[in-house]
């Protein structure tokens, strides 16, 4: 690693190493590389074993501390021991644009098809193949996990392969909110409305997050009349559908379903089934059938919380030196809960329960109250949601009082480097865990 790119790597390391307590930095954070650095994008490699955690879990933590070493703007993508760094001369050819977002992952060749999801698969594919002249807008909604990103990611690669040099835009409706605020306070919207209204394929992940955000809405309803009305592909996804979201306006879900709206439902065993093995295919893990057929069966919650549970199987079989069997599948899923539909434990049973804990009112960990003594208690009941539900930190800062994930992010870091060190938070989480139940999506460790 040349002496600037290494010097960077030292400083991201340092600031994660203050984010995440000595024990996960050792696991997930001590094994990853810088690769390569290309403009603002810098490409994380990450072992197989871990790699698909690291994505899904430490993503945000990385974004977080090249923002603050690197470049505010910094886009991080995480890459296998395959990958080859990109060609910086732009003689070679085009390459992905350093700000499109896109997960390399994510593709349509990796997407397992099933009854629940073949539906959307089609309408997405249709649209890569043909953006702005099969289905525009195209709505996809289900529940966490279900496989809408996938899809929306999918589009992004297709067309940036095949699509004769579209440009792609691919954003959360936090990442939009966050690039718009800092426009507003830069003076900047002029360039800010450039990158999405200059896009011809635009993909908006969680558009549920729009609620309560009005100036956000106001720019996205323009910016999606002006993306239609130019042409334009725009392609959303959202936990719920268009009907449901009823804190955003009736002029923006009416727009939302002047176009194809699809739902993802929770895949059936046999669709698990092929998702597990595509996944231990995919990176390079020997697991026999059986072992995978157990797995599917427990874990029917979500795509996201069946990869979850393969890595939990497999780390735990290399830790004891044995390769994965039934039994052990089976120990580990005991674990997680026998199964994990169980995140029953919602939101507000953790607020009441918390708030109990630390004999103060719910609607006080929901205020603006800064008090050291509410401070934790909030912080606590952040961390519960994140081992407890399969909400992302975005859902748990907007039901938690409208925080941002950041600030969920650094309530979770700390309660978990808190719990090695304080007896006091040690105690009091055990006590919450013993009185809601299992975690949820293997968010135990």
């Amino acid at each position: 690693m040349p002496a600037p790119r290494n010097q960077l790597w030292e400083s991201i390391r340092t600031e994660l190493r203050r984010e995440t307590p000595d024990f996960k930095f050792h696991i997930w954070i001590e094994p990853l590389e810088l690769a390569a650095v290309r403009e603002r994008t810098l490409y994380v490699r990450a072992p197989d074993h871990i790699r698909t955690s690291v994505a899904e879990r430490y993503l945000p933590l990385l974004r977080q501390a090249a923002a603050t070493c690197f470049d505010d703007r910094a886009v991080v993508e995480i890459v296998d021991g395959a990958w080859q760094p990109p060609r910086s001369d732009p003689l070679d050819g085009p390459e992905r644009p350093p700000d499109t977002g896109l997960n390399a992952k994510y593709t349509f060749e990796q997407f397992v098809i099933g009854t629940s999801n073949r539906f959307a698969h089609a309408a997405a594919l249709a649209v890569a193949e043909l953006p702005a002249q099969a289905y525009n807008p195209l709505f996809l909604h289900g529940p966490p996990g279900t496989g809408k990103t996938h899809l929306l990611h999918a589009i992004g690669d297709y067309v940036r392969r095949y699509g004769a040099g579209l440009r792609v835009r691919y954003a959360t409706v936090e990442e939009f909110t966050s690039e718009f605020v800092e426009a507003l306070r830069a003076k900047s919207t002029a360039d800010f409305k450039k990158r999405f209204r200059g896009a011809d394929v635009v993909l908006i992940d969680d558009v549920q997050f729009l609620a309560g955000r009005a100036k956000t809405r106001e720019e996205f309803f323009h910016t999606f009349n002006v993306l239609l009305d130019s042409g334009r592909q725009l392609v959303m996804t959202s936990d719920r559908g268009p009907e449901e979201l009823a804190d955003v306006e009736g002029r923006l879900t009416e727009r939302f379903r002047a176009g194809l709206v699809v739902e993802l439902e929770a895949p059936a065993v046999e669709v698990r089934r092929a998702i597990l093995a595509s996944r231990a295919r995919l990176d390079g893990v020997d697991v026999s059938p059986d072992v995978l057929d157990a797995i599917a069966e427990h874990v029917s919650l979500s795509v996201r919380a069946l990869e979850g549970a393969l890595i939990r199987v497999v780390a735990y079989a290399s830790l004891k030196g044995e390769s994965p069997t039934i039994d052990l599948a089976l120990h580990v899923l005991r674990r997680l809960g026998k199964n994990e539909s169980s995140d029953a434990t919602g939101i507000a049973e953790i607020l009441d329960a918390t708030a109990r804990a630390f004999e103060i009112s719910p609607q006080t960990l929901l205020a603006r109250d800064r008090r050291p003594e509410v401070a934790r208690a909030r912080h606590v009941a952040m961390y519960m949601a994140r081992v407890l539900t399969t909400h992302s930190l975005p859902e748990i800062g907007r039901m938690l009082g409208g925080r941002n994930h950041t600030t969920v992010l650094h309530a979770v870091n700390r309660i978990s480097a808190e719990i090695e060190t304080d007896p006091v938070v040690y105690n009091t989480v055990n006590r919450l865990h013993a009185e809601l139940g299992p975690p949820a999506d293997g968010r135990g460790e």
